[in-house]
């Protein structure tokens, strides 16, 4: 009697997710991916499709609630930009447009952009920066892990309290798991406001766990603001006993630009702590010209109507005439990337990508190059970097567009994460960020297509297998 009851009830449940499937419009190879789950594993592929196959995006499960103080905010934000001129932007006009209509920040010029590679560089021009704060500080990151830098952090926020600079600090509740309650306590009790981006809630698990803030953000006094790979860990200045000294890229940036990045950051306080102090149009201050610069910010998340970053990549590699070169850890790029990809460098265009030997991650590793004889078979040029790990999330085209940001060429960047890239349409960044591509080409490994496809079978399985899990990676 039993039995039948919970075999009625997992029929039930199953017929009303497959309604949910067909509703919500998925890819017919994803749809019949879930069923074939849902009907082959027994509880578990409910339980899989629960906490990963829910169509975040259309269901709005973090979707703000627009009060009135929301909706204003949001409203000035998108008039405080200066409409996009067809004329001055010809070039990148159609990027520009995707992204503002996605993103719904346009371009501003004016700004100064600061390449900042690696930690040491990074670390030091943000301290500096902090060091003259005389009004507040934000910050949001996805790993805040205790060491050296949060110490060093703990001291300076503790003096600038006393001086009546105020601080705001959002983390992830699971890249930073490892923040202890004892570090976070002395924070608060030296005046810091400090957040967990959706912490690991009983009856919350499944619609929370896969759904990560992987923004790095940095705001002091709207003036100037921080953004990019590198987020607040030891292992970018000593390295760790397994990978070595981690690489990666960050920017400095100072300017009319900073105004968005503040509202990026604002909408997720608000989004997580229910406050909204910083959903005042007071802080649409006019910052001065300061540079040459134009900047478009990008951001996208489980809560956003597009996927606006993918899209954006997309685009950057669709629009490049002569070269588009990629460094990203984490490239598991779905069908539209990979054909992107593949379609450009079969047109005659340069298409390079630079990528670390060395892995954080077994599995990522494999499903990873589960992609490169097909990229290579095109005729992409593969760039493995063996010295260290190589963190950074660039691209570079035509010596005139680059973006660098916190998003990896992945699903989980695309669908699942809160993520921020900087786009700069700025010719001497982009030969800058060039250069340096190359540099790091030039001692890495070059892989070739001849070679690669007499690899293993050993590691044709491995990769075969790992690609099944390219969802939730």
């Amino acid at each position: 009697m039993v039995y039948s009851i919970v075999l009625t009830l997992y029929i039930a449940l199953g017929i009303f997710i497959i309604i949910r499937l067909l509703l919500n419009g998925m890819r017919p190879t994803k749809t019949l991916a879930w069923l074939l789950a849902i009907f082959t594993i027994p509880v578990g592929g409910i339980f899989l499709y629960l906490m990963l196959g829910r169509n975040r995006r259309k269901n709005k499960l973090f979707k703000l609630h627009y009060t009135p103080k929301v909706t204003a905010y949001i409203k000035k934000a998108i008039e405080n930009y200066t409409p996009i001129s067809k004329e001055k932007y010809h070039t990148h006009y159609k990027l520009i447009s995707l992204i503002a209509n996605t993103s719904y920040f346009s371009p501003h010029p004016g700004n100064d952009v600061q390449l900042l590679k690696n930690g040491k560089a990074t670390f030091n021009a943000i301290f500096d920066a902090l060091k003259n704060a005389k009004e507040f500080i934000y910050l949001e990151y996805y790993i805040f892990e205790e060491g050296e830098l949060t110490n060093g952090l703990f001291d300076l926020f503790k003096q600038k309290i006393k001086n009546g600079v105020r601080i705001k600090i959002i983390y992830d509740g699971i890249g930073s798991l490892h923040l202890s309650k004892k570090y976070i306590r002395k924070l608060e009790q030296i005046g810091v406001e400090i957040h967990k981006f959706l912490p690991i809630r009983f009856g919350k698990f499944l619609s929370s766990i896969n759904y990560r803030n992987h923004r790095k953000i940095i705001i002091i006094d709207n003036k100037i603001a921080f953004t990019g790979g590198i987020n607040v860990s030891d292992k970018y200045l000593k390295g760790d006993p397994n990978l070595g000294i981690w690489h990666d890229m960050h920017l400095q940036l100072q300017g009319p630009i900073v105004h968005d990045l503040f509202a990026v950051f604002a909408l997720d306080w608000y989004l997580i702590s229910k406050k909204d102090d910083l959903l005042n149009t007071s802080y649409f201050i006019k910052n001065p010209s300061v540079g040459n610069a134009t900047v478009q910010i990008v951001h996208s998340g489980p809560d956003s109507d597009f996927s606006s970053i993918q899209q954006s990549y997309f685009s950057i590699i669709n629009e490049a005439k002569k070269y588009v070169y990629i460094a990203n850890p984490y490239i598991i790029p779905g069908e539209s990337i990979l054909d992107a990809l593949k379609v450009a460098a079969l047109s005659g265009i340069d298409v390079r990508l630079l990528l670390s030997n060395n892995s954080d991650s077994r599995v990522v590793k494999w499903c990873v190059r589960s992609y490169f004889e097909r990229l290579l078979q095109a005729g992409v040029k593969i760039y493995l970097l063996s010295d260290g790990f190589l963190h950074s999330k660039t691209v570079v085209a035509d010596d005139m567009v680059s973006s660098v940001g916190t998003a990896n060429l992945d699903i989980r960047s695309f669908e699942q994460n809160y993520e921020v890239n900087a786009i700069i349409y700025d010719n001497n960044f982009a030969i800058d960020l060039k250069n340096d591509f190359l540099k790091d080409c030039n001692k890495s490994i070059l892989l070739n297509y001849s070679t690669f496809v007499k690899r293993p079978w050993q590691n044709k399985l491995l990769e075969g297998v790992a690609k099944i899990f390219s969802p939730i990676l």
